[in-house]
């Protein structure tokens, strides 16, 4: 039987073997229970960094933690907003101290390279903050080896693989909430989870140069996606896949020399 990547799925004998030496980097997924449109799931913020993660892992040697399903608030002008129906969010003060834990404990596991593979925009200063803190206390500990990575999978994205997959523009990932990257993403990698024939088709949302709060709904597309997914393909995310998961394997490899 093919050992698994996963963690969780390991018994503890095995996973202690594993990491106990500091040598295995190990990939921690966070993403976002958050509405997609009426197209998609609530759940391809956990589900894309987590296959992304799984996948670098079995290239690089390294292991993939359970994902934090839950993230920061949605943001309306990049995530359509926190008063949609069915996006359901923390604290960034609880997703800072989640993610602090998580990382003391795989310290206290033997880990000392972690990965954090972002799936959703708004996690991005409260993994900073996290990490910061895990870091701040280890060294109050003796534990002053314990490295991270922090990366948001779309950011490997490059240039030619935009143009590919954008053919007649690129409206930006600031309103690629719920469009052709995360739906490509999902009719590759969890085709049953998306339903193409609900996507509804609308221009890029554009909004004023400032925030406002309370959010006032109307900004946001009634579907709750930001631009449309209508050009979105399983061709188009396998190239994705390939991309990012080609990406940060090279990167890795490397970063914690």
């Amino acid at each position: 039987m093919t050992q698994s990547v996963n963690i969780a799925e390991l018994a503890w004998p095995e996973y202690d073997r594993q990491v106990r030496d500091g040598r295995t980097v190990v990939l921690l997924p966070i993403g976002a229970l958050e509405q997609h449109g009426h197209h998609m799931s609530m759940n391809p913020d956990v589900l894309l960094p987590t296959g992304i993660a799984q996948r670098v892992a079995a290239r690089i040697g390294g292991l993939v933690a359970p994902a934090i399903a839950y993230g920061y608030k949605s943001q309306q002008k990049s995530g359509g907003g926190n008063h949609m129906p069915g996006t359901t969010s923390l604290d960034g003060n609880t997703l800072t101290c989640t993610i602090k834990d998580i990382l003391k404990e795989l310290a206290r596991h033997g880990v000392r390279k972690v990965a954090m593979v972002n799936g959703h925009f708004e996690n991005s200063m409260f993994i900073v903050e996290g990490v910061d803190l895990a870091l701040r206390e280890l060294r109050w500990e003796g534990i002053e080896d314990f490295k991270v990575v922090v990366l948001s999978y779309w950011d490997f994205v490059h240039e030619s693989a935009i143009k590919e997959i954008y053919p007649d523009g690129f409206p930006g990932w600031a309103v690629e909430h719920g469009g052709v990257l995360e739906t490509s993403l999902m009719l590759h990698l969890h085709p049953h989870l998306v339903d193409i024939s609900k996507v509804v088709d609308h221009a890029p949302a554009t909004f004023p140069p400032y925030d406002f709060f309370p959010v006032k709904p109307e900004w946001t597309p009634a579907s709750g996606c930001l631009s449309s997914a209508k050009n979105a393909s399983a061709e188009k995310g396998k190239l994705l896949l390939e991309v990012c998961v080609q990406g940060i394997s090279c990167e890795l490899s490397g970063a914690f020399d």
